[in-house]
């Protein structure tokens, strides 16, 4: 099989916001960030080539708790349990949450080697991954990454009756329903019914995000962003995927790595120095 020259030379180590802003218009998901972000990055010769981000896991996921039934809330749950479930996760997961490589350097590995090198060296037990185009790139898979079936929103039905009930444009088509509301000239209105309907019915606001937190975002939103936030909790089904960590509990593990290290040993494997 064919090997890129250069992996040698393109390296892996913790970056900072500049490096986000500086590639994070090539990704489709570019307004924001999840919470606790931190960066990671690949250069080649001091130019960069990637960047992953990774933050904080969400507390309730239905799709982690067919993976890790231990952690699904069930009859009895207290404050006290449901805190101690906050806590193992955010000393033992992170989540891959955004990841963008440099237009000139897509098809030559580095995406899913540098997913691999990141988790190793964030030094977790597990990392997890959301991603919809997991379905159609197997970038998580050649990483490491085990999925779980993919599972369809629970808001599906809800939120398709709410586009439909106030748009004519087609729920999947943010652009249409964007123009919709333009040429209607009713922005403040449908930002009050969609403000409304986004927090009643996101799971992630209501626990995630929820408590003190939710009246200062409410302050803070636009429209573009409540109907992206009213799709994705209801017409995105992203593929859940977990990898667990060979190197969890290593002290040895580099701060910088070139993207070769991945070959030396399977992607589940300890990492060979």
């Amino acid at each position: 099989m064919q090997r890129f020259s250069l992996l040698d030379r393109i390296m892996v180590e913790k970056g900072d916001k500049s490096d986000w802003d500086q590639l994070h218009e090539l990704h489709y998901k570019a307004e924001n960030l999840a919470i606790g972000p931190r960066f990671w990055k690949a250069t080649l010769d001091g130019k960069l080539v990637g960047v992953v981000v990774t933050a904080v896991p969400k507390g309730m996921l239905r799709e982690r708790h067919l993976v890790f039934p231990s952690l699904r809330p069930g009859a009895g749950e207290t404050r006290l349990t449901n805190t101690q479930r906050y806590k193992f996760l955010n000393d033992n997961f992170r989540v891959i949450s955004r990841f963008v490589l440099d237009l000139p350097y897509r098809g030559i590995g580095a995406g899913y080697r540098m997913m691999n090198l990141v988790s190793r060296m964030t030094g977790l037990q597990f990392m997890e991954i959301q991603s919809s185009m997991s379905k159609y790139n197997q970038f998580g898979p050649r990483a490491g990454f085990r999925f779980a079936p993919p599972m369809p929103a629970n808001n599906q039905t809800k939120v398709l009756k709410f586009f439909r009930s106030h748009f004519d444009a087609s729920p999947m088509d943010f652009e249409a329903i964007m123009q919709e509301i333009a040429a209607k000239g009713d922005e403040a209105r449908m930002f009050e019914i969609c403000q409304e309907f986004y927090f009643k019915n996101s799971a992630l606001e209501n626990t995630t995000r929820g408590g003190d937190m939710i009246e200062a975002r409410r302050e803070n939103l636009n429209l573009r962003f409540l109907i992206r936030g009213i799709q994705q909790m209801g017409l995105a089904s992203p593929m859940y995927g977990v990898w667990k960590n060979p190197d969890w509990g290593r002290t040895d593990i580099p701060d910088r790595l070139p993207l070769s290290a991945f070959d030396r040993q399977g992607p589940t494997e300890r990492l060979i120095l």
